[in-house]
């Protein structure tokens, strides 16, 4: 029987070009300008600077993928594996993955993940928020010959005013720099605000990979939740690695910071028509207090602070998170 996988993540692709900010001309209307919001006005810039980084990041990998690394991407992505492990193992040697992404092997065990999962190279897998495409790059040739992968992310053609055009971009030049590894992918594009997938019962494992304390954060996380629910088939897996928090603390306390109770999440997916049917500490880290200035982004691989106690929080590693196997059972709660 084959599976099918989508898995969500939130960290990046690449733009293919920086996007300019047009400015309204106070004179065309014949009424003064509004005094800017220095807070907007820094948010802009902030944009526009990802935006232009996003550009130089895209060049710099593009010059990376020689000929050489093309013709073996594309012989990993035609290739089939007598299970899981195999593909996953072949995905992660690849020589389309940088040398940033391999280091962070050791501290994100994507082979026991994937595997608590149930992953097969013939399933259909949905990944919600890819971010920069860390598992993508993992999923996508394991999954190619047998399998399919979908990816979520915002609409790349948004506003240029709006962060979310930036993820939706950076998703999208992702996957288009490397076609050898990733033409198999297909997209499917979301506002993250109101939740709506187009799958009826046709999915076998969603991968939500540090996503949640977002929708807590939004307010959507019922509804995303009814939407995997829906989208699974029957059996069908929900796979979800997160930031941890405190267990004394509620979500509401926790989630600006990224962090969730592990409690809480178990309580509400299986609210959601789900089954606990595995857990793993393979992604703990007993050194993560939680207690950080800017939340998980502090940690790594984001390190927000720059070089300020750089070597303190890179000494930490990355967060402390649950791993959780929720199977779909049932009708949500209508409670």
């Amino acid at each position: 029987m084959a599976f099918h996988v989508v898995s969500f993540c939130v960290s990046g692709i690449l733009a293919a070009s920086t996007i300019a900010l047009a400015a309204a001309d106070p004179a065309a209307t014949g009424t003064p300008a509004a005094a800017p919001d220095s807070k907007d006005t820094a948010a802009q810039k902030a944009l526009r600077r990802d935006f232009a980084a996003l550009e130089r990041d895209d060049a710099a990998e593009r010059a990376r993928l020689t000929p050489d690394v093309r013709a073996a991407s594309k012989a990993l992505a035609g290739a089939r594996y007598p299970d899981g492990r195999a593909a996953l193992t072949a995905a992660l040697a690849g020589p389309h993955r940088s040398a940033e992404n391999r280091a962070r092997d050791p501290q994100r065990h994507p082979i026991e993940t994937l595997e608590l999962f149930g992953f097969a190279p013939d399933q259909t897998v949905l990944e919600y928020g890819p971010g920069a495409g860390w598992y993508t790059e993992v999923l996508a040739p394991a999954l190619a010959a047998e399998g399919k992968l979908y990816v979520t992310l915002p609409d790349p053609d948004g506003p240029e005013t709006e962060r979310s055009t930036l993820y939706g971009k950076r998703t999208e030049v992702f996957l288009d720099r490397l076609p050898e590894a990733y033409g198999e992918v297909e997209r499917v594009v979301i506002d993250r605000t109101t939740p709506k997938l187009p799958f009826d019962g046709e999915i076998d494992l969603i991968v939500l990979m540090r996503g949640m304390h977002g929708m807590v954060n939004g307010g959507t996380l019922d509804a995303w939740l009814a939407e995997f629910h829906r989208a699974l088939a029957p059996g069908g897996v929900l796979g979800v690695e997160q930031h941890r928090a405190d267990p004394s603390k509620t979500a509401a306390e926790t989630s600006k910071q990224g962090y969730l109770p592990e409690a809480f999440v178990i309580e509400q997916v299986e609210k959601a028509g789900f089954e606990l049917a595995g857990k793993s500490e393979i992604n703990a880290n007993p050194n993560d207090d939680r207690d950080h200035p800017e939340g998980v982004w502090t940690l790594p691989p984001t390190l927000r602070l720059g070089d300020e106690d750089r070597e303190k929080w890179a000494a930490i590693g990355e967060s402390d998170r649950m791993t959780l196997k929720f199977v779909k059972v049932a009708a949500p709660d209508a409670s």
